[in-house]
């Protein structure tokens, strides 16, 4: 049996500290490793969605109010309210597409730990957390650095699986898997935007205010 399966298989009974520090211990087994970035990453999801679930309330709020102003026949502050609205609305996407993105990673790292092919798995994902990391990061700042930790974690799985060095990865989303994941990702995310918030270019407001 290679040093990986063994470490991989290992059901030495170490428990897993709320830390992720205590996570990537190099004797730690990396079935266990894997597990704990799952749940973060599950974290992180929910932590997205409740983001997700605030801005959508907003939306709703703001695009009351200009309907309102309207009819009220007052476009300065109705033109006013829309652009902060398409502010509002860029966020929501930039969040729900993370969300989306982080989910399809986990059901793939949750395949990974079934299969044990955690290297083709992995390297996509953490290209992938480095693009939501940049993307979040003026919305929610503390998830920039929680995606970062996630990511620490998953470099120290793959170290440890003896595949790279602790320095050879580059974390630009660059290849296809990542971009697929990216791209699929923000194609859901603008059609449930279409499904879901009601269309500021109908209330036949100025370019600026209509902006999305």
């Amino acid at each position: 049996m290679s040093n990986f399966q063994k470490n991989w298989e290992s059901k030495k009974d170490e428990s897993i500290g709320d830390k992720i520090k205590t996570a990537v211990k190099p004797d730690e087994p990396l079935k266990r490793k894997l597990e704990q970035a799952i749940r973060l990453i599950q974290i992180q999801i929910a932590k997205l969605d409740g983001t997700a679930s605030k801005l959508k309330e907003k939306d709703k709020k703001y695009f009351e109010k200009i309907v309102s102003y309207l009819q009220k026949h007052d476009n300065e502050r109705a033109n006013i309210y829309a652009t902060e609205l398409a502010e509002i609305r860029k966020m929501y996407k930039m969040i729900t597409q993370a969300k989306l993105a982080l989910e399809q990673i986990s059901t793939r790292l949750s395949t990974a730990t079934e299969l044990g092919d955690v290297v083709a798995v992995l390297d996509p994902a953490m290209k992938v957390l480095s693009s939501i990391r940049r993307g979040v990061s003026n919305v929610m700042p503390t998830a920039e650095d929680e995606l970062g930790e996630i990511s620490t974690l998953l470099n120290n799985i793959m170290v440890d699986a003896g595949q790279i060095s602790s320095s050879g990865i580059s974390f630009e989303p660059t290849n296809d898997e990542a971009e697929s994941i990216l791209s699929q990702a923000s194609a859901i995310a603008e059609a449930r935007m279409k499904q879901t918030l009601p269309d500021i270019s109908s209330l036949g407001l100025g370019a600026e205010g209509s902006k999305q």
